[in-house]
């Protein structure tokens, strides 16, 4: 049931989750229809953890970034629920948590990730929800010359590949550093290092890689049939190394009571509108556009904010998602910031600099919370 403290006469609009993209819903909500919608954010989490950062941690640059999630869903006008997303009856517009509590909406908001999954049973699958715990050791190997090759390897259905890129060139950079001597090698089905971004970013990061002596093997489908043994094809290419550091594969949530596509994740059309669904709307990891990135997720989490504003009767002409990726790509040293409009699930118009392009220069980009978060670290910083 509704929340006694709700107003009727308002669009009752549940978010569910509590990373990205939700917040952003929560901030963009707060800002084009803060009159017209009552909002409840329904988030199992009590933390909001800037995730994109985890990669440092390993290498001792000290903890990311954590917030307190009431105090921003607060701040965007909302009211948090503890609880997680359980199953949804769209007929009678109300989900149930897995707690089997039955809470109906107006219109509804799923942000709830997709779930990461090992694909290689020998290998050391990258988490950002336990990096360092899953890392540190083997950066600690590194630095003790234990290791002297290191594999990183996306499968055939990769999850966002620039963790990959930043994980090798920070691992050779320490080695570097360390005076220590270690081979790195890339194994990547794309067609070139981060090829999302477009040729000239590309090209930017294959001279960082070859600057760093890594070496990049693109277009490779690799299999890992026993310990450090890489069989990569096309060509049957055989490579054994010391460890191996793999990406995960991404499915969708699998939410009973929706329509879902492949693998389990939601359709929607450009608004982010979840097709067939009633007024249920979606953004972030959780749908079937193939990439998959916090500031994209923002991008999606706007365009479905505008259309349930838009229902709520606010002032407001919805735009359709138009990807634009940011991303500050972590070397080591002096950090690379990629720009590439997306179009059929490739990048265009790409741009590379060492100067970030956008404001604040966050590695997750987007209108809302950026803005948000860089205002509190501020504020805390000056006291």
């Amino acid at each position: 049931m509704t929340d006694e403290t709700s107003h009727p006469e308002k669009l009752h609009v549940i978010i569910a989750g509590g990373g990205v993209a939700a917040l952003e819903t929560a901030l963009a909500l707060d800002d084009l229809a803060p009159d017209q919608t009552d909002v409840t954010v329904l988030a199992p989490n009590t933390e909001f953890v800037y995730r994109p950062m985890t990669v440092r941690e390993p290498f001792a640059y000290g903890s990311v970034r954590r917030y307190p999630l009431e105090p921003i869903v607060r701040d965007a006008g909302a009211k948090l629920l503890a609880g997680e997303l359980g199953w949804i009856d769209p007929d009678k517009q109300t989900i149930h948590t897995k707690d089997d509590e039955a809470i109906e909406y107006d219109a509804l908001m799923l942000a709830i990730g997709a779930k990461p999954v090992p694909h290689y049973t020998h290998a050391l699958t990258i988490d950002d929800r336990r990096m360092d715990e899953t890392l540190h050791g083997l950066i600690q190997d590194v630095e003790g010359g234990y290791l002297k090759s290191l594999a990183f390897v996306s499968p055939g259905r990769m999850a966002w590949p620039l963790p990959l890129y930043e994980l090798a060139l920070m691992t050779a950079a320490r080695a570097y550093d360390m005076q220590m001597t270690l081979s790195v090698t890339i194994v990547t089905p794309e067609d070139g290092p981060l090829a999302i971004f477009g040729s000239a970013a590309s090209g930017a990061v294959s001279e960082l890689l070859e600057n760093a002596g890594i070496e990049l093997i693109s277009s490779g489908y690799a299999e890992i049939p026993s310990e450090g043994h890489l069989v990569i094809n096309p060509g049957d290419r055989r490579l054994q190394v010391d460890r191996v550091i793999a990406l995960p594969e991404l499915y969708g949530p699998s939410i009973r009571g929706i329509p879902l596509g492949e693998h389990g994740f939601i359709g929607v059309d450009p608004h982010g509108h979840v097709r067939d669904a009633g007024p249920i709307y979606a953004a972030g990891d959780a749908i079937d556009f193939p990439i998959k990135h916090g500031g994209l997720g923002s991008q999606q989490a706007d365009a479905a904010a505008q259309s349930i504003a838009a229902l709520a009767g606010a002032p407001v002409t919805p735009a359709p998602f138009d990807p634009v990726v940011h991303g500050m790509l972590l070397t080591g040293g002096k950090p690379l910031y990629l720009t590439a409009e997306i179009t059929g699930g490739h990048g265009f118009s790409s741009e590379v600099s060492d100067t970030p392009s956008w404001s604040p220069p966050s590695k997750v980009a987007s209108k809302y919370l950026a803005p948000y978060l860089d205002t509190h670290d501020s504020e805390r910083a000056a006291k």
